[in-house]
């Protein structure tokens, strides 16, 4: 009896967690059917009405509309379904994550809300995504890096790549590679292990949906950071996580492009008329293949004014893929 009172408290609650919203309160005598028809309890009126006073008390918002017969319904939640659309937007557009476990962690996303609330979730979803990861170990390998970041552990593991079969092929012939990482960063959709690769001898980052298989912690403590290491420093500076050589760069831009140089280089960056459709910007960018696929990409809205070795690196990247074109 006594395991009764308390299940009957706790299946209250979830039913008005899961069961009502504003527009779907429901009665006393509602709960009392629902609780007795799936969970086998039986109720009275008056110790429902002192489980719903005791759930507010724990902290739960529950709302009364008074009438002949009184309605309750949960009013703030602990997330606002404005903020779980964007938790399942954000999950949509991870491509380190496989399919399955994206609709899996969705699922669960919607389940903070009502039934009916989780009904417009699901009709706003994406159900096809391109560029998926396959690697279904990828929650555990996040647990482990996380794990040996918070132990200040190195970890080792082997990395792959797609060979030109879109086979799995370990790099370095299955190379073991040993890391001490400092945090894991999502960059571009893509999850990162940023720390210290001992195979480089310097601060680099991997991809994590990349990691074979899940990584082994080691015994040995992880090198720690350089004192003067700035986190958010090295992310800003380093252009789409691929290493090369820094440098300021000088672009002219068409004026419509300025939401794109703000995205990728921030408010911050020192531009200048040069006349009525165009700007001049400073930009300080990792000097790669990236960045200049990048500059191609806008058609020739926006272009580099130097430094001069800048400018010839570009200039020989674009006469290496027209003499490489299909047809000469």
């Amino acid at each position: 009896m006594e395991n009764e009172s308390k299940l009957r408290l706790l299946y209250t609650g979830q039913i008005l967690n899961r069961r009502t919203d504003e527009d779907n309160p429901l009665s006393i005598v509602q709960i009392i059917d629902i609780l007795k028809k799936d969970y086998g309890i039986s109720a009275h009126r008056t110790t429902v009405t002192k489980d719903i006073e005791a759930l507010r008390e724990y902290g739960m918002d529950v709302c009364k509309i008074e009438s002949t017969q009184n309605k309750y319904f949960i009013g703030n939640r602990e997330f606002e379904i404005p903020e779980l659309g964007l938790l399942i937007d954000a999950v949509a557009s991870s491509k380190f994550m496989t399919d399955k476990k994206r609709k899996n962690l969705e699922e669960k996303i919607c389940k903070l809300a009502s039934i009916y609330q989780e009904d417009q979730l699901k009709s706003n979803m994406f159900t096809e995504l391109p560029l998926k990861s396959e690697n279904e170990k990828i929650y555990y390998i996040i647990d482990a890096l996380n794990e040996s970041i918070r132990k200040s552990k190195k970890i080792s593991f082997q990395y792959f790549h797609y060979d030109a079969d879109k086979r799995k092929v370990l790099k370095n012939n299955g190379e073991v590679y040993t890391f001490s990482p400092y945090t894991l960063v999502w960059n571009g959709d893509f999850y990162y292990a940023v720390g210290y690769s001992h195979k480089h001898g310097e601060i680099g980052s991997f991809r994590v949906e990349r990691i074979a298989d899940i990584p082994q912690i080691l015994e040995e403590d992880a090198i720690k950071p350089p004192e003067d290491f700035d986190l958010s420093v090295y992310l800003k500076n380093l252009f789409r996580m691929y290493n090369s050589e820094e440098k300021e760069v000088q672009l002219i831009c068409k004026n419509h492009t300025m939401d794109s140089i703000i995205d990728h280089f921030g408010i911050n960056v020192p531009v200048s008329k040069c006349d009525d459709s165009t700007f001049c910007a400073t930009v300080t960018a990792h000097v790669s293949p990236i960045f200049f696929r990048w500059i191609f990409g806008f058609a020739g809205d926006i272009t580099i004014a130097g430094p001069e070795d800048v400018c010839n690196k570009y200039k020989e990247m674009l006469k290496n893929a027209l003499e490489n074109s299909i047809g000469g």
